[in-house]
């Protein structure tokens, strides 16, 4: 892993693999690059995968005051800039989708392909969103992480994977809870329904069958929107990526290779 300092912000990143074009990765609210090691090593060998941390989580900076879904894309193109990147395939899950809808909508000449999981351009709502930021600045993320991984993932795979899910749970306690609460400000504060029919570039939308976070039908939606758009359900709660792990990195593979 490395760092780059860009106008004070300092981002943990990884960048990794092989292949002539770059897939990045950006996490959910809660976790860090680690949650994508499924696919890194999957599709290492096949693409230059670059991963990182959203700014509020993992390794990169904790700023002060609460973020905004615009800010948080400019942190991306700000990092391919850095990394002389031009274009990359980008690939967001529930936030880190989001803040793929703001690139394809606002960067799209960065962006060659795009891949949309377990995402929709409105998240919830105020109220949902002011009780979450005002438990975990007051009481931490120890006291919410064990509700939301129980909805991250569906009971079989609980009972299944117990190791995976307290691996993803101590992330979720691990995770700065003044980060996460700016970041939960960013998806209160954003609404892209009446712009992502903008998105051009060729779409994938990946979604879970069992995902209680983001309703099935918000999948349809990005399908209704994004004109040329692919959409692909998987057996899964809302870390489709990880309940099911290979399913999910041969749709990239076979999508990002057409």
């Amino acid at each position: 892993m490395a760092f780059l300092d860009v106008s004070g912000l300092k981002t943990n990143y990884e960048l990794s693999g092989h292949g002539d074009s770059v897939l990045m990765f950006s996490n959910s609210l809660g976790t860090n690059l680690s949650m994508w090691e499924p696919q890194q090593a999957a599709l290492e060998s096949r693409f230059r995968i670059l991963r990182y941390d959203t700014r509020g989580h993992g390794q990169t900076s904790v700023t002060p005051g609460s973020y905004t879904i615009e800010q948080l894309g400019r942190d991306v193109l700000s990092l391919l800039d850095s990394l002389h990147i031009n274009r990359v395939d980008f690939c967001g899950l529930s936030m880190g989708g989001v803040i793929g809808m703001w690139l394809g909508i606002n960067a799209s000449n960065r962006l060659r392909r795009l891949v949309l999981c377990n995402t929709a351009p409105k998240i919830g709502s105020a109220e949902v969103w002011n009780a979450r930021i005002a438990t975990v600045q007051k009481e931490g993320m120890k006291s919410v992480a064990s509700s939301v991984v129980e909805r991250w993932f569906t009971p079989e795979f609980r009972a299944q994977h117990k190791g995976k899910v307290a691996w993803t749970q101590q992330m979720l306690e691990n995770s700065s809870a003044q980060g996460y609460a700016a970041c939960c400000a960013a998806i209160r504060d954003v609404d892209l329904r009446e712009v992502v029919s903008r998105i051009k570039v060729p779409t994938l939308v990946i979604y879970g069958g069992s995902d209680p976070v983001i309703p099935n039908v918000e999948a349809g939606f990005l399908t209704g929107q994004i004109a040329g758009s692919a959409s692909l359900e998987l057996n899964a709660a809302h870390l489709s990526n990880v309940e099911q792990a290979e399913a999910f990195s041969n749709a990239l593979a076979d999508f990002l290779s057409t």
